[in-house]
């Protein structure tokens, strides 16, 4: 696990500047403790920091082919390493290392841009083909490990964080109105926006390639859902139970290769539990397994993982979550860079830091929602199904009407209206922090009508498929890399810690997409294949409880711990009137926050709050 960064610029005998790439290493120290490398080579500067998993003495980067005329840079890890290791050394390659890093230069000298569809793994790297004066970039399929890059009239500029691309003065640091739209309708900004105009991110499951400092579009070469709609065989019951019990646990076992230790994280859901109970089977001593909890019963899963750690053998960790903890939010903002406003990003803050005293690496059970169809929204969706079927279209416009007429705060006003929408737009409502119909008394023209909106253009996209694989193939292509991912590597890189995501192995991820939808959600209960092939590891409670979302309880805190959190933060809400936000608007939500505390008012001005920390990060460092 590492942090890459590099600059390619255009005038071919100007080498890049020394004290930038210093600055963009240091940046990235977090993310690679143990080791740091460079490679210079005319207008190309390209480094990284390494965090030693694999091959601790030999891995050291950057790695070149023998000729040293290939080199690369390397954030993750390759599963399958040692199977491609000895297929090259078939074909005639030869390795100065045992490290997985290695592979990926005599693959790409075996099989040019295609050697992507070989890996199986987490990764971003970048390999530089020298007599072509080429490079070559690539992203996982899933989006696991993330790449921003800068494509700027003196070159290119990438990095693994936003934090070590602005070192770059060729990086403007303008904030981009898309990103914002979409920040606040969703509360993360999703690929390929970033945070500034003229940055972006490289989208899960592509490719980039510059030639003497031009960039050239980016390549998909996986899509996320082209699974769905793809019968998998067999389609007897018993025999894709098998079929998903071996590939499960092919999946954990591959994810567990390394050289030093692994744990878990340990939610007592489904996944998290599952992850567990294979490794305990695989591993031959006890895991180690990290939790959080909370006092508040509606939020604590903790002795449900308590109860898996002890039923597994784990050596298990708990950390007791409070509304003191708040005072790490600074801290969770420095390391996603972004403005973030999942604030489940706190707790797993918090337990990353835990486990990083005991273990390097960990496993967590982050995807199977979106994989295997474990989101209560899916079965709101499947309930209201009905709505719409006959095309009246009086209903839609008479449901609308009377929500329009109802007074901001009214109950029911919201549920009207979402009642009111088409199908897949009543999913998008229903996720949304702030709907358009709200988002229009909040910002100023420019930020209302700046139109990016992937959502829609993937939803748009899936047309083809059934209801359940669109918002399934919605969510992996959005909200997983976008919300859950970032999440999941910020934090844990935070602590040089390296987190795995078994249940996103690609190859797990294609047989799941592809069961027959009453296998993903069978009625009302979701997972529904999973559970069963997964039985007879985990408890009964663990199967069968209602799912309990891995949240926070801000609603709590602020009405019983920090009353005057929100305006002590947000002020007259003048700060925000340069990004385009009305001012009043906060002081009015602020206003009915306060007689009402309602949980919608309380999520969107937790979006504003960290929306101004974010802005203000920035704005206070100097570039």
């Amino acid at each position: 696990m590492c942090g890459i960064y590099g600059i390619f610029g255009r005038e071919p005998d100007r080498p890049p500047d020394a004290e930038v790439l210093t600055a963009m290493d240091t940046a990235l120290v977090h993310r690679g403790p143990d080791g740091r490398g460079l490679h210079v080579d005319g207008s190309l500067g390209m480094g990284m920091r390494r965090l030693s998993i694999i091959d601790l003495k030999g891995g050291e980067q950057p790695i070149s082919n023998e000729q040293r005329s290939v080199w690369v840079v390397f954030n993750g890890e390759i599963y399958n390493y040692r199977e491609l290791t000895s297929a090259l050394i078939r074909q005639g390659h030869t390795f100065a290392t045992a490290s997985d890093t290695e592979v990926l230069v005599h693959l790409y000298e075996e099989y040019g841009p295609d050697c992507v569809q070989w890996l199986r793994g987490m990764f971003v790297f970048a390999i530089w083909n020298a007599p072509q004066r080429e490079l070559f970039i690539a992203r996982d399929r899933l989006g696991i490990k993330p790449l921003y890059y800068a494509d700027t009239p003196h070159g290119l500029v990438f990095a693994s964080e936003l934090k070590a691309l602005i070192r770059s003065p060729w990086v403007p640091r303008e904030p981009s109105p898309a990103a914002l739209r979409s920040y606040l309708s969703y509360g993360y900004i999703p690929d390929p926006m970033s945070f500034f105009r003229g940055v972006a991110k490289l989208p899960p499951g592509h490719t980039l390639t510059i030639r003497h400092g031009r960039v050239g579009p980016p390549r998909r070469y996986w899509v996320a859902d082209q699974s769905f709609g793809q019968s998998a065989t067999p389609q007897r019951e018993t025999d894709a139970l098998d079929t998903l019990r071996g590939m499960v646990q092919a999946a954990v076992r591959c994810h567990l290769v390394s050289d030093v230790p692994v744990g878990a994280f340990l939610s007592g859901g489904i996944d998290s539990s599952a992850v567990v109970a294979l490794m305990a089977r695989e591993a031959g001593t006890p895991v180690k397994t990290f939790s959080v909890s909370f006092s508040e019963p509606g939020f604590d899963e903790g002795p449900y993982a308590r109860r898996v750690a002890a039923l597994c053998g784990t050596e298990h960790h708990e950390l007791r979550v409070e509304a003191r903890d708040l005072n790490v939010l600074e801290d969770v903002l420095e390391a996603i860079d972004e403005p973030f406003a999942d604030s489940s990003a706190i707790p797993t803050y918090l337990v990353s830091r835990l486990a990083s005293q005991h273990v390097k690496v960990v496993l967590s059970g982050d995807g199977g929602d979106e994989i295997f169809a474990g989101y209560d929204r899916y079965v709101v969706d499947y309930r209201r199904r009905w709505i719409g079927l006959f095309g009246d279209l009086r209903l839609g416009i008479g449901l609308k009407w009377l929500s329009a007429i109802l007074s901001e705060g009214t109950p029911g006003k919201n549920y009207l209206h979402n009642l009111s929408l088409s199908r897949m737009e009543r999913y998008l409502d229903a996720i949304m922090l702030f709907p358009p119909r709200v988002l229009r008394h909040f910002v100023e023209p420019p930020l209302e009508l700046a139109a990016i909106d992937p959502f829609r253009a993937h939803l748009s996209a899936s047309t083809a498929l059934d209801s359940l694989s669109r918002l399934q193939a919605l969510d992996l292509n959005t909200y997983l890399p976008g919300d859950i991912l970032v999440k999941l590597d910020r934090m844990s890189m935070a602590h040089s810690l390296e987190a795995r995501v078994p249940l996103l192995d690609h190859l797990l991820v294609e047989y799941a997409c592809s069961l027959p939808t009453h296998y993903r959600m069978r009625g009302v209960e979701t997972k529904y294949l999973f559970k069963r092939a997964l039985a007879s590891l985990l408890p009964v409670e663990t199967l069968t409880r209602p799912k309990q979302g891995f949240g926070v309880p801000l609603e709590v805190w602020f009405a019983r711990d920090l009353p005057n959190f929100f305006r002590d933060q947000l002020g007259d809400g003048q700060r925000l009137a340069n990004l385009g936000i009305r001012p009043a608007a906060i002081r009015s939500l602020l206003d009915a926050y306060s007689s009402r505390s309602r949980p919608d008012h309380c999520h969107r001005l937790w979006a504003l709050t960290v929306l101004d920390k974010a802005t203000r990060r920035f704005t206070a460092k100097s570039p």
